[in-house]
């Protein structure tokens, strides 16, 4: 009995110290690393660890922090393999060892040191410079050599024989009489210079020397024996120096010609018409695509191009390795989120620039401020990386914002209470969400907007707006002057969504790809820059709800991240649907059908295409919580 007291009051012990006891706080899951292809995003990663065993897998690959772009692991080869000038994407190694092994498997190969110029490693073969014997105009099998001395000696051997130096093309000996060359040169002529099949009359001799000599003045040049009808010399000289693209010089020997080209900076080799040797450096740096540094490391590009903006480095091979060029940024928005919330929604997304937090409110007319900011979120967020640009509405209230708008004190009073917190939060900007507001407001708004920016730039604020989609034809009725709002903020958010909401009486999609685009078009025609608009994009969908009779009985929205898991537990139909260019999803349940039109993974990635095709600033996303964590792979490759 006191046995078994002791021990259910051990156990109580126990399990008040655990009940007291804090518990272990979960991984920060939150994305550092971002895994390159080349210059293209692949994925981002929490712990470098994965990042590089990612990275490993693919070719030109590196890893950047996040926070400041600094790499911090790649595996850019530093060899590559040629084949006369062709070369492959696999053709690249991180060993010379490695290297010469693929070179060896074929003909007329070489290796470049991606660190140096020209060749460390060659399969082509340089012939000697040798030395051929002829007696006039005939030449034996056996009459090549060396070195003139070895000429020279066989050349003892015969009457009226002389050599050619094969590296030059040039007559260097003979023992050839002065009465012999005489009594030739006064001879019928019999041999004719010809280049590219034409001749001129003075190009024909009776003594070979001196056609020989004459040929020598031009490149391309042979000499033909007319009688026999066949060629006896030959002035070609195959191999070709560019620099800067403009011929420079011929050679015959591959070697001499290496040598000559070492001399001048940007020099090419070129054998019929293949460039085979180069001394450009292989990196090379760009701004604005306009080339402004070499060099033959890759890492000193990499520091001097981060000091430009829109710059890139590119290779010989016009593959861009890096570049800081404008891509899409990414906002979203978490709607009235406590910091956990904000914290779990930021964690899984990849590519995402600004969070947007509902902190700020227009509590009521006098311009009182309801503030739900916190200090603590907002220095995890920057240790993340993020923009942090909180969203600022009016409760949605024409009425309260009628009154608000009328009154100036009310307005300087909120507009000071809140660039002033945004301030001392070390916010980036403030995104601007007032709705509902009445036509006759209209120019009470653009002034309110003007005066909110004015007072965020001098705090060194970014200001945006969200407006909604409207028309040309009634625009000016509206309380939204997209023209003149847009020439006093910084960031116009296009709302390009809710094309079918709540209140709707027919069914349809929450933004058809084609009503997107034409929402583009129609901010356009307002004359707003395209750097300063963002496309609104949604995670969600509308779920309506139809009788028997096709009557219209309800609707529901639909988080993006739920509606996998809803079309798996029901017997869903998917048609595509061209007036929205979405598929349309129904399912009947007790006598009712439910429809909606599907937001995935390929209508979100053909919204960033429509962003990217009219060369806009970013997207916009409501909202963050809404997706499953999959669309960001999709959202980062697409940058």
């Amino acid at each position: 009995m006191i046995q078994k007291s002791f021990g259910l009051f051990t156990a109580i012990i126990l399990l008040a110290q655990l009940l007291v006891t804090p518990s272990a706080s979960a991984a920060d899951l939150t994305t550092k690393y971002r895994v390159y292809e080349e210059n293209r995003p692949i994925m981002e990663y929490a712990t470098l660890d994965k990042a590089k065993t990612h990275s490993a897998k693919l070719r030109n690959s590196h890893v950047e922090l996040i926070s400041n772009r600094s790499w911090v692991w790649d595996n850019f080869p530093r060899y590559r393999v040629y084949q006369h000038a062709t070369t492959l994407p696999a053709w690249q190694f991180a060993t010379l060892e490695e290297a010469i092994k693929v070179a060896k498997l074929y003909s007329n190969s070489s290796i470049r040191d991606m660190k140096s110029t020209g060749w460390v490693w060659h399969s082509y073969r340089i012939p000697k410079r040798q030395y051929q014997l002829m007696q006039n105009d005939t030449v034996l099998p056996t009459w090549i050599f060396d070195d003139l001395a070895s000429a020279q000696k066989e050349a003892k051997k015969w009457s009226n024989v002389h050599v050619i130096d094969l590296g030059s093309n040039t007559w260097v000996w003979d023992n050839i009489s002065v009465e012999r060359k005489d009594q030739l040169r006064n001879s019928e002529p019999i041999y004719q210079i010809y280049i590219d099949g034409e001749t001129q009359e003075d190009w024909g001799f009776g003594y070979l020397e001196d056609a020989i000599k004459q040929a020598q003045l031009h490149d391309g040049s042979i000499v033909t024996q007319v009688k026999k009808k066949k060629v006896v010399y030959s002035n070609q000289k195959p191999i070709e120096i560019y620099q800067n693209n403009k011929l420079i010089h011929t050679f015959i020997r591959l070697d001499d010609a290496i040598t000559y080209a070492k001399k001048f900076a940007h020099t090419t080799i070129r054998v019929k018409e293949r460039d085979i040797w180069s001394n450009y450096p292989y990196y090379r740096v760009f701004q604005n695509d306009k080339l402004f540094k070499e060099f033959n490391d890759l890492g000193e590009a990499l520091k001097v191009a981060k000091f430009y903006a829109n710059a890139s480095i590119v290779t010989l091979h016009d593959e861009i390795l890096w570049d800081n060029k404008r891509k899409l940024m990414f906002l979203s928005w978490n709607g009235e989120s406590r910091p956990d919330t904000i914290k779990s929604h930021v964690t899984p997304t990849m590519g995402l620039d600004i969070v947007s937090p509902t902190w700020f409110v227009l509590s009521s007319a006098d311009g009182t401020l309801k503030d739900t900011s916190d200090l603590e979120t907002v220095k995890w967020l920057k240790n993340q990386s993020f923009a942090i640009h909180p969203l600022v509405h009016n409760q949605f209230d024409a009425k309260l914002t009628t009154a608000f708008l009328k009154d100036m004190n009310a307005q300087t009073k909120f507009i000071t209470a809140l660039v002033n917190k945004a301030s001392i939060l070390g916010l980036e900007g403030l995104n601007i969400d007032f709705e509902s507001i009445s036509g006759k407001d209209r120019d009470a708004y653009t002034t309110f907007i003007r005066n909110l920016t004015a007072a965020g730039h001098a705090k060194k604020l970014i200001i945006s707006i969200d407006l909604p989609r409207g028309s040309l034809s009634w625009n000016h009725l509206s309380a939204f002057d997209h023209t003149q709002l847009a020439g006093i903020v910084d960031y116009v958010i296009t709302m390009t969504y809710d094309q079918h909401y709540s209140g709707s009486m027919t069914p349809g999609s929450v933004a058809g790809l084609q009503w997107t685009e034409n929402g583009i078009k129609e901010f356009l025609t307002y004359g707003i820059p395209r750097e300063k608009l963002f496309l609104g994009i949604p995670f969600y969908v509308r779920e309506w709800i139809t009788d028997a009779q096709g009557k219209l009985v309800g609707n529901r929205a639909l988080t993006m991240k739920n509606i996998p898991a809803l079309m798996a537990s029901k017997q869903t139909t998917s048609l595509w649907d061209p007036s929205f260019k979405q598929f349309k999803v129904t399912y009947v349940e007790d006598s009712l059908t439910y429809t909606f039109w599907l937001e995935d993974e390929k209508t979100v990635q053909a919204r960033l295409k429509l962003a990217k095709e009219y060369d806009l600033a970013g997207v916009a996303a409501w909202r963050l919580g809404h997706e499953y964590g999959s669309l960001w792979e999709t959202m980062i490759k697409n940058k």
